[in-house]
């Protein structure tokens, strides 16, 4: 089992930037490829970026591209999406999740076993 916290969404500016945190517990961390995904209203849940155990392989969608960074903490147990740019289309809920059998990029929903709830990100015009 693995639980995933998320925190650090709110409501920001456009051109301005946020960092998100998922802090995790159970199954060990340092084994699990993580990843964030973001769904908008009315629209269906979509990849942002990935990160490898050990931190050294990151995976990104075009849309962020150049714009947001994942990396994480091992001794933290804290994966972490720093956000600059922001733009209005990059509203919507975002959620951490865990892949725990990670067999290469780990880009799709059905990759990853567990998720967070979600934490809101508003970017205004």
């Amino acid at each position: 089992q693995v639980q995933l916290v998320e925190s650090g969404g709110g409501l920001v500016q456009a051109g301005g930037s946020l960092r998100l945190s998922c802090a995790a517990s159970g199954r060990a961390f340092s084994s699990n490829q993580m990843g964030w995904f973001r769904q908008a209203p009315g629209k269906e849940r979509e990849f942002v970026a990935a990160i490898s155990q050990s931190g050294g392989r990151t995976y990104y969608a075009d849309s962020v591209k150049g714009r947001f960074t994942i990396s994480r903490d091992n001794d933290k147990n804290t994966v972490y999406l720093q956000m600059n740019s922001l733009k209005p289309e990059d509203t919507a809920v975002y959620y951490c999740a865990a892949d725990v059998r990670p067999v290469g990029a780990a880009t799709r929903i059905g990759d990853y076993e567990y998720w967070g709830q979600g934490t809101q990100v508003t970017v205004s015009s």
